[in-house]
């Protein structure tokens, strides 16, 4: 089993939005699909019973082997990887890909940028941050391996 690498915080930012969105649709025992932000995209996630190992067709999943946010969104409605209702809650609703594109994919400008348009509207931005460090933690902890991907990631 080739375990996944973890991702970039800010993967867990998008997967949070992902899960507030409501864009995780189960369409299976073992499947579901997580449509991006823009709504342009569906991206495919599939997983084993026990959901140990896990796999996505979206691009980051596939081509730099760390844990895209479509699979950590689909671990977060499964309640396979625990998170709290307010940090998502207070994500809801961000274009990640249009804010992504605009720091031309430094994702930890784009996250900032995020929080501090939040803060503006009183979001404790604090907390978030802690809320993701603890869910970064949980993830190296779960030693999710890699299920061979399915098909290419959508255009």
């Amino acid at each position: 089993m080739e375990p996944w690498k973890l991702p970039p915080a800010a993967k867990v930012y998008e997967a949070l939005s992902a899960v507030a969105d409501r864009r995780v649709r189960f369409t299976g025992e073992t499947e579901a699909e997580v449509t991006s932000s823009a709504g342009e995209k569906v991206y495919r996630v599939r997983w084993n019973e026990d959901m140990t190992l896990i796999t996505s067709d979206d691009n980051a999943s596939r081509w730099q082997g760390y844990l895209g946010y479509p699979i950590l969104a689909v671990l977060m409605a499964r309640g396979k990887l625990d998170y709290l209702e307010s940090a998502a809650s207070s994500l809801a609703g961000i274009p990640w890909k249009a804010i992504n594109r605009r720091f031309r994919n430094d994702y930890g400008r784009a996250v900032e940028s995020v929080l501090a348009e939040i803060a503006v509207k009183g979001v404790d931005t604090g907390a978030i941050r802690r809320e993701v460090d603890r869910i970064m933690a949980l993830l190296g902890q779960l030693r999710l391996g890699r299920m061979p991907a399915a098909k290419r990631p959508p255009r």
